[in-house]
């Protein structure tokens, strides 16, 4: 492969999460044809197809897979040098890769354009899935920094809590429960749900919840993403439970109403994450601080007057770890 190119191995690293050109182009912001002629330009310099076709859906070849090993390898040792260089010149510049879970995307917009407003020469990019898919791109160091719920246990990472992250059961206001106070969990038992997919941290925290209270959910329908299970549940499908980050506008419009169960709201802390064995560059060591400082304040004034939002509480493998609230110190 000694004609291979950098951009070819972005791309084909790319089609590779995505399992789509078309989603990897516009990942890339490139345009289908020129993703697919990249890795075919790819697979006739290592003389063997990386991907096959099933239907209307590709996969990785066997030679894709061993062949995908290898390009993350070279694209993690790139960024690693270009972080370096960017550390020796003392700058807050570069290309920054944020990951974050579907659910941070109704806050996490706003803080990232005050972000940039402050660091005008870094060069964002951002990745977007659920708890699972994110954990894996931190273990392919294909993002430098992760915004999440649940900190991975699969890998060794500091994970550092910076604010509350309050889960409710929500319903339409005209649902049976609705207007109910001081509900059992029991109560939820002759109720459908409806649930984000396998791999999401949402879902996890709500089959915890309700596996202390030993309760089998009766789930009618799994949907892949905190909007669609919004519109079903305002629809009256069923209800669900869902962090109180997302349902900011439906609540304020009484389109969904928070139930009132015992035991609610059951509040996680959302971390900034990355793994020990990375060198932060300095563009992710600022957003670091940055999250640290400000994401808090900025949170409890977007979701005021929607319900309480306590302080994040640090679980106990988080305790001690948070960095103090200051600034990185001036470039010398």
């Amino acid at each position: 492969m000694k004609n291979a190119t950098i951009r070819q191995l972005r791309v084909f690293s790319a089609v590779a999460r995505h399992l789509s050109f078309a989603r990897a182009a516009e990942a890339l912001h490139l345009s289908p044809p020129a993703v697919t002629m990249q890795v075919k330009e790819l697979e006739a310099d290592l003389g063997m197809p990386l991907f096959e076709r099933r239907g209307r859906r590709i996969a990785l070849t066997t030679s894709g897979e061993y062949m995908l090993v290898y390009a993350r390898r070279i694209l993690a040792t790139l960024k690693d040098a270009e972080d370096a260089a960017a550390r020796l010149q003392r700058v807050q510049s570069g290309r920054l890769t944020v990951g974050m879970v579907r659910t941070a995307k109704f806050f996490l917009p706003a803080l990232l354009s005050r972000f940039l407003a402050e660091h005008r020469g870094v060069d964002l990019r951002l990745a977007v899935g659920n708890r699972e898919e994110l954990v894996s791109l931190l273990q392919a160091s294909e993002v430098d920094i992760a915004v999440m719920g649940r900190p991975p246990s699969e890998m060794s990472t500091r994970s550092e809590p910076f604010a509350a992250h309050p889960h409710v059961f929500v319903a339409a206001p005209s649902h049976p429960l609705a207007g109910q106070r001081g509900l059992a969990p029991e109560a939820l038992r002759e109720h459908d749900f409806l649930v984000r997919e396998p791999g999401s941290g949402t879902r996890a925290a709500m089959e915890a919840f309700l596996q202390q209270a030993r309760l089998a959910p009766r789930y009618r329908m799994e949907l892949p993403s905190n909007e669609l299970i919004k519109q079903a549940v305002i629809a009256n499908l069923g209800m669900s439970f869902l962090s109180l980050h997302t349902v900011g506008m439906e609540l304020r419009h009484r389109q969904l109403v928070v139930l009132d169960v015992a035991g609610t709201p059951v509040v996680r802390a959302w971390n900034v994450v990355h793994t020990l064995s990375k060198l932060l560059s300095p563009a992710a060591e600022a957003f670091r601080y940055f999250v640290l400082e400000h994401a808090e304040a900025m949170l409890a004034a977007q979701f005021s007057g929607i319900g309480h939002l306590p302080t994040a509480a640090p679980a106990a493998s988080d305790r001690g770890r948070r960095a103090p609230r200051r600034a990185p110190a001036a470039p010398r």
